[in-house]
């Protein structure tokens, strides 16, 4: 699911899109309509657009419960990779195999990463959602949570409309609005659509080579660098200063090495900088991760599914199943919740308070265990929330 920080308005429109929200229905799709507009829809294409359209309820209650980024690392992984995954990956590569291998000359994406997200996203296209798209993007951006985010979107579906690739009445799609096999926003579709099948359309829902030329090319433009890796396995030693772990951190693997880290297999990627990843702590799973790894982030914020999304590329290039260790027990979502408050009233931005270890508690989590004389790992434990 992606769900990027987008400005409030969008170089596709003719004029600025306002984050109004809230308010009666009518009077915000009027509203609406004045945008779409604007943005070079003739008004018997805004009305076609819009009609008929509605707020979908259950689209806000999905909004409110995505209780599935509260799993750790092992848990959340070990429940989207599984062998049927594994198994199903290796058929589609070889399927596919034409479309990746012009993806990787074209774009540099190893199509590893891209059938992972295939995978997580939509279970190879198999489950794409049976939310009314249309219905989905007004129904958020009248909620007043994230109306510059999704307002946005509406006016990219509408021009998707006016091209002839979305349908107002039939489109349907994840909860929060994106589309077709690797699920993507309207607006990403309007940038980054590539009609990877050459029929004249860019038909992320049923077309493949479609979806996987557009996924690409959005990575692309958000910086991914070919040819170079995003993950591996590594192993650690005892003594490693744990102040040094996060993503905060950066260092050559050169001087990884000489500080003791090494590959579990092969060798460490060369002339890559990168931090040391330790996603339930010192005595879990470690990896060593690139600056192409921080570009999976511009697909989803959340991350533990980055992370899975990650090391299920990995596996899906041949990389063993990992070596999960015996990481001490974490906390509980109302456990952090309370640790996350204790954080917040000692000056750390976390972000939301909401029960979830995110990108934002992780540093706060060692900054405060090195302050306390604890082994600053990122992990937080009883033992943490405690000496808070």
């Amino acid at each position: 699911m992606r769900l990027p920080i987008l400005a409030l308005s969008l170089s596709i429109l003719a004029a600025p899109v306002m984050a109004q929200c809230g308010g009666s229905w009518s009077g915000f799709l009027s509203g609406i309509r004045s945008d779409i507009r604007a943005a070079g829809l003739s008004a018997a294409q805004a009305d076609a657009f819009l009609n008929g359209a509605r707020q979908d309820p259950k689209v806000l209650r999905a909004d409110r419960a995505q209780g599935v980024f509260r799993k750790d690392f092992l848990q959340f992984s070990s429940a989207v990779i599984s062998q049927n995954r594994l198994t199903n990956g290796a058929r589609n590569a070889k399927r596919y195999k034409l479309t990746f291998d012009r993806i990787e000359r074209d774009y540099g994406v190893s199509r590893g990463v891209l059938l992972a997200f295939w995978a997580l996203e939509t279970d190879f296209g198999q489950v794409q959602g049976d939310f009314n798209t249309r219905n989905a993007l007004l129904t958020l951006a009248h909620d007043c949570r994230r109306p510059e985010l999704f307002r946005p979107q509406v006016i990219a579906a509408a021009k998707l409309y006016q091209r002839g690739d979305f349908d107002p009445q039939r489109e349907k799609g994840a909860w929060a609005g994106e589309i077709g096999q690797v699920q993507m926003l309207p607006d990403d579709i309007l940038r980054n659509g590539v009609d990877g099948d050459g029929d004249g359309h860019v038909r992320l829902k049923t077309s493949a080579p479609d979806a996987l030329m557009s996924g690409a090319k959005m990575l692309h433009d958000l910086g991914w660098r070919k040819g170079e890796p995003w993950m591996q396995e590594i192993v650690l030693p005892a003594t490693l200063d744990w102040s040094k772990t996060g993503l905060n951190t950066q260092a050559s693997t050169a001087d990884w090495a000489r500080m003791g880290v090494r590959a579990r297999s092969g060798r460490l990627a060369q002339g890559v900088p990168g931090s040391v990843l330790l996603p339930m702590g010192r005595k879990g799973p470690a990896f060593m991760v690139y600056p192409n790894f921080r570009v999976l982030f511009e697909w989803n914020k959340s991350f533990v599914y980055v992370t899975s999304a990650a090391y299920f590329a990995t596996r899906l290039e041949g990389a063993p199943r990992l070596d999960p260790g015996h990481p001490d027990a974490g906390l509980s979502s109302a456990q952090m919740s309370a640790l996350q408050q204790k954080l917040t009233a000692r000056g750390y931005d976390v972000g939301k308070v909401d029960g979830i270890l995110g990108a934002k508690t992780r540093p706060a989590v060692q900054s405060e265990q090195k302050r306390l004389g604890l082994p600053a790992d990122g992990w937080p434990t009883k033992a943490l929330l405690n000496a808070l």
